[in-house]
């Protein structure tokens, strides 16, 4: 018959002391004080008794937790939800928990983030962005030890996995819908044109590009929202709230527009509220037409006219990504890792609703 083991109630019988004054005593806890005489008694009869303190469990070397860190401009634009959503979906499928920063645009939130990324030891880190060019040294830095793939305009060169968006198509494709229906003179309104938002400038510049090959150079207004925008704090409207107040000052800066273009649906949302405040008729008196495809969109008392570029795949195929990274990490072939660069991109296609058709006949 086996010897019946010793327990920790045992060494505290013998010891004249409770189970907890014993596991302490023997745990070493150094910030419970015990007289001299305490412990000697609870060291012997742990001794005499043979007991053995149990071996703690301990966590593998190097183990890490299957999770990835997605980087977000703001989470108060439906685009980027759908993105989020994308990637949830399929990083679930797999296991793969999400830690999501908010970066609002900001340069030293972004780099806080960064620097956090050691401590979070994740398995793989998504941009829903162009990251910073400022950080383009410490992400290609990170990833040498971890897939990052980055949703981006297909115009920016960058060393890492990108799941491809042509913005200048994108743009392209809106003026050509507007210049098919016979519209002459529009309007385009954007948030600020920085540098920094390459993105956002690409999407203009298509769309002059297609309005200029067909002979109506000029007859694009380009309304960007002040640089001071990006330096705040986005609010929950603020994007709605630029396409409103700067559709106000267009109706009364020009009279003659047809047609008014946000640079994505949001923006759009913008301009028809203001639109239907100083009683025009859309699309009878102006169309108007945004860009992505958001939930919102496709509510029939809105039925905007916008583009569908298949934002929830871009986020599936981002995470596809990083888990053909790690399974490649994980299951070598060679003696060497290789190196591979995936681009993914999806062709753009209009969605013709209610809020664009013919210019009205002066």
């Amino acid at each position: 018959m086996d010897k019946k083991k010793v327990t920790s109630s045992d060494v505290a019988r013998r010891a004249g002391v409770s189970q907890a004054t014993v596991s302490m005593v023997l745990n070493k806890k150094y910030n419970v004080s015990f007289s001299k005489d305490v412990i000697d008694r609870v060291e012997t009869a742990a001794r005499e008794l043979g007991y053995e303190l149990p071996k703690r469990r301990r966590k593998r070397e190097g183990r890490r937790e299957k999770l990835l860190v997605v980087f977000c401009p703001n989470l108060t634009n439906p685009y980027y939800v759908m993105l989020l959503q994308g990637i949830e979906s399929r990083a679930t499928e797999q296991g793969y928990g999400l830690f999501v920063c908010n970066t609002q645009r900001s340069l030293e939130l972004e780099e806080r983030y960064l620097k956090m990324l050691p401590s979070l030891n994740p398995q793989g880190v998504i941009y829903t962005c162009n990251p910073s060019r400022n950080f383009m040294s410490m992400l290609e830095e990170i990833s040498r030890t971890i897939p990052i793939a980055v949703i981006n305009n297909q115009n920016e060169k960058l060393d890492v996995d990108a799941v491809e968006l042509d913005n200048s198509k994108l743009g392209r494709i809106m003026a050509k819908h507007l210049l098919e229906l016979g519209h002459k003179k529009v309007a385009y309104i954007c948030p600020p044109l920085t540098a920094r938002q390459k993105q956002r400038s690409k999407r203009v510049e298509g769309f002059l590009a297609e309005f200029k090959e067909a002979g109506f150079d000029g007859n694009v207004i380009i309304k960007a929202a002040n640089e001071a925008i990006d330096r705040d704090v986005p609010g929950i409207d603020s994007e709605y709230r630029i396409g409103y107040d700067l559709t106000k000052e267009l109706m009364r800066e020009h009279h003659d527009l047809t047609a008014i273009v946000g640079l994505n649906d949001m923006i759009a949302f913008g301009i028809l509220d203001a639109l239907y405040e100083e009683r025009y008729k859309v699309p009878g008196d102006i169309s108007v037409m945004g860009c992505d495809n958001t939930l919102f969109a496709k509510m029939r008392k809105v039925s905007l006219t916008t583009v569908e570029h298949f934002v929830i795949y871009k986020g599936r195929d981002a995470c596809d990504i990083i888990m053909k990274k790690i399974k490649t990490k994980n299951q070598r072939y060679a003696d060497m890792e290789p190196v591979s660069i995936y681009h993914v991109e999806y062709e753009p296609r209009i969605v013709a609703r209610g809020t664009t058709g013919y210019p009205k006949v002066k």
